[in-house]
């Protein structure tokens, strides 16, 4: 009960922080003329989102760090000190930081030096691997452990591979979550029960208070960003937002040794990479054909008569879905 109230009161600090510097931080946007730029190869109907101010990702990355920090740093002093989930918490925020980092360059690069793709793909996977390798080493001086939860079967040891293997999964993940911002709302709710229900996991395990106060601001953050991001959209999150959402998730998930069931909870995000995988290799293949109509998965519905709200209910629902079912699996499996 007690953990619960702590983080309902970082949720809510999480959200006013973050919709409080939306009222500030978008017309400043619009100033500096941090405008979205539609590429053509979009739906046609979404050139009238022209101009929309990019960047506002840094609007929760601000109010997620703030509530984070200062309610496991106070939770801490009132429960005997820093323990190690709280050092997981705080080099999982270091690493999500480094990837909002990552898609602020892409961000600038797009707006402010005029060039509409950014960073290559190339510049951007060497940036994110290198992100991983900090993270998975901080993760090692932490904890020296290369075992990942299973439910019903329990701890299994990777070895050597562990980190070969989850640098991919931390990249893949961070790139499915940056794919999936593609309209109003959709990667800011599908964050929301993502970070809804790894606090709620976090919360089973027992002793992972730190983690629940963790997913607790980025449920928060997520929801005070909506205000300003839910259809018709005010301000986009850009790569800036999107790619630090990734870190954010993956980086509750490590913490929990909860690798595999990332894979679950973060599976509408994994679905629209391998829709874009899927298409461009099918394309290739077929010299011309399509397997969607548009790809990420989102623009296909959206070819298909879906509306935004409707596409972003809809995802929303299989990602709760898919916690629930993540959920039951700690609940019965653990046990």
């Amino acid at each position: 009960m007690e953990t619960g109230l702590w983080a309902f009161g970082v949720a809510v600090v999480s959200f006013a922080i973050t919709a409080v510097i939306g009222k500030f931080l978008i017309p400043f946007l619009h100033r500096l003329n941090f405008g979205q730029t539609i590429l053509e190869d979009g739906p046609k109907w979404h050139k009238n989102k022209q101009g929309t101010p990019t960047m506002g990702g840094i609007m929760f990355i601000i109010g997620m760090v703030i509530a984070t920090t200062a309610g496991v740093l106070v939770y801490a002093m009132n429960h005997g000190g820093l323990d190690s989930v709280s050092r997981f918490v705080f080099v999982g925020l270091l690493f999500a930081l480094m990837n909002g980092g990552i898609g602020f360059i892409d961000d600038y690069v797009k707006v402010v030096k005029k060039r509409n793709l950014g960073l290559t793909a190339i510049q951007k996977l060497v940036l994110q691997f290198l992100a991983a390798a900090i993270y998975l080493f901080l993760m090692y001086l932490c904890k020296d452990n290369t075992e990942i939860l299973i439910p019903f079967v329990g701890y299994v040891d990777l070895g050597f591979f562990y980190y070969i293997i989850m640098a991919v999964v931390l990249v893949g993940i961070v790139n499915a979550v940056n794919l999936t911002d593609g309209i109003d709302g959709l990667d800011g709710s599908i964050t929301f029960f993502a970070c809804l229900f790894m606090m709620m996991i976090a919360n089973v395990l027992g002793g992972h208070e730190a983690n629940v106060l963790y997913a607790a601001a980025g449920a928060g953050g997520c929801l005070g960003f909506l205000v300003w991001n839910f259809h018709p959209a005010k301000c986009f999150m850009g790569d800036t937002g999107s790619l630090f959402l990734g870190g954010l998730v993956c980086s509750m998930a490590f913490a929990m040794d909860m690798q595999l069931l990332l894979l679950l909870i973060a599976l509408t995000y994994l679905l629209e990479m391998f829709s874009v995988m899927l298409q461009v290799s099918y394309f290739k293949i077929t010299h011309g054909k399509r397997i969607f109509k548009m790809s990420p998965v989102h623009h296909h519905f959206e070819m298909c008569g879906w509306s935004e709200m409707k596409i972003v209910c809809v995802f929303s629902a299989f990602t709760a879905v898919c916690g629930l079912i993540a959920l039951l699996l700690v609940i019965f499996g653990l046990r």
